[in-house]
């Protein structure tokens, strides 16, 4: 005997109306991840050195830096996902809510940071 309606079995959805979807976005975001680190890995490796200048312009450059910017924005939406999961299943309370505020908020400054970093290499501002 199932407590489920007829329609939350059909669909799939939990209680919260959202597991199905959280955990289809981690794991897109987690494939999304794994090709652009396998593309951040190779170009690295296919660079002469590891100089400032060399990665600086190698990061300049429109394609890789809309790459990097993209894997940027992935990792720290994945991570994002993945500690919110943890808080939910682990942190009970009133601690939770601002555990999960606190951590929304150093995700998105992180990302901020990166995009910025990123844009800054991109548009010349490196130096």
């Amino acid at each position: 005997m199932s407590l489920r309606t007829p329609m939350g079995r059909v669909l799939g959805l939990g209680s919260a109306k959202e597991g199905a979807g959280h955990w289809w976005s981690q794991r897109v975001s987690a494939v999304a991840l794994v090709l652009l680190t396998l593309w951040f890995v190779v170009a690295l490796l296919r660079l002469d050195g590891f100089e400032y200048e060399t990665l600086t312009a190698w990061a300049a450059a429109p394609m890789n830096a809309a790459l990097l910017l993209l894997l940027t924005v992935v990792l720290v939406y994945h991570s994002m996902l993945g500690v919110q999961v943890v808080v939910e299943d682990y942190v009970h309370g009133a601690a939770k809510i601002v555990t999960l505020v606190f951590s929304t908020f150093v995700h998105v400054a992180l990302g901020a940071l990166g995009a910025l970093a990123v844009l800054r290499i991109a548009f010349g501002g490196a130096a």
